[in-house]
């Protein structure tokens, strides 16, 4: 699909981040772009922003979902049908996700399913309610969004990131297995997965909102002290820290994450819209993310030893140089 004009396009959590700038990038190209988001003040930034940059003619439709509740993708699946007349969408951005879940062992299982359900069933319920239109259209394109964490099921040694990565193993083990499945049994339809690593984002700022946490300057002393004693064991100890300084590093953590990334948002977007155009089935995003790729694949066995990932970022950091 090396033209993405008056195609129709399904992009979800486009409130913010690469969901945003694919949504924008296809509106400019004058594809028909559907999005659904769960916090609506982002959604309808990129709903404006679509519509001031598209081209004329261009349709835009932004709707209210959370993906993790099958019901409410059944209904933005059926808003695009009406809303457009279809019976068919060209491209499928399977986009939304969300942090939270680290501990498998600490924390409260309530977020760690939220988040599993996001990440993974979000994908899930969104290429089975749109997969009829997918089968539909002349050209069709199926594009996941798993993660480094896809391959690797942690974010160093001392840092568990249980629920997202199980998630984003689900997803590019779905992706994978489509790609057979759609070659013997739906030809015209492609898929790929798409693997990031640090992409400036949202999903720190996102995550307290969805999961209800309390803003930095509300977070209870408790729970600081907690935080002080997990923080201890991953080597970074904050004992002196005053709570007042615990809430500021919490309220500027999802900002530092968004703003200092090697691989801006619009950036990533445009990997992966171009990724899309050359038949990559595969799409890395950043140097990151082909460096621990190439971990995973040649020292399987230390993966998750903190020898190999500190040769590792100290070669990264001599390259830097």
């Amino acid at each position: 699909m090396k033209d993405f004009k008056g195609k129709i396009a399904v992009v979800t959590g486009a409130g913010t981040g690469m969901g945003r700038e694919l949504a924008r990038q296809l509106a400019a190209e004058g594809c028909d772009v559907a999005i659904c988001e769960f916090i609506v003040d982002n959604m309808n930034e990129t709903r404006r922003l679509c519509e001031a940059e598209a081209l004329p003619g261009t349709r835009i439709l932004a709707q209210e979902c959370d993906v993790s509740e099958e019901d409410q993708v059944i209904a933005f699946r059926d808003s695009v049908m009406r809303e457009f007349a279809t019976e068919h969408i060209n491209l499928l951005f399977n986009n939304a996700g969300v942090g939270g879940g680290s501990s498998y062992v600490l924390e409260d299982r309530k977020i760690f399913d939220k988040a599993f359900a996001v990440n993974w069933f979000g994908v899930y319920y969104n290429v089975r309610a749109f997969m009829p239109m997918l089968l539909k259209s002349s050209q069709g394109h199926i594009i996941n969004t798993s993660s480094v964490n896809g391959f690797w099921a942690c974010l160093g040694p001392q840092t568990p990131h249980v629920s997202y990565s199980a998630a984003k193993f689900a997803v590019k083990g779905f992706t994978e297995g489509l790609l057979v499945d759609l070659r013997l049994n739906a030809p015209h339809i492609k898929a790929s997965v798409v693997m990031p690593g640090h992409v400036g984002t949202s999903i720190g700022i996102n995550t307290r909102i969805i999961h209800g946490f309390p803003d930095p300057d509300e977070v209870p002393d408790d729970h600081l002290d907690a935080m002080r004693e997990r923080m201890k064991t991953r080597g970074f100890p904050l004992q002196n820290a005053t709570n007042d300084q615990l809430r500021e590093m919490l309220k500027h953590q999802g900002e530092q994450f968004r703003d200092n990334a090697p691989v801006s948002s619009a950036q990533a977007a445009t990997i992966i819209l171009d990724g899309v155009r050359n038949g990559q089935w595969r799409i890395l995003i950043g140097e990151d993310a082909k460096r621990l790729d190439m971990m995973a694949r040649n020292h399987a066995e230390q993966l998750y030893d903190q020898e190999l990932y500190s040769q590792m970022l100290q070669d990264f950091q001599a390259e830097g140089d």
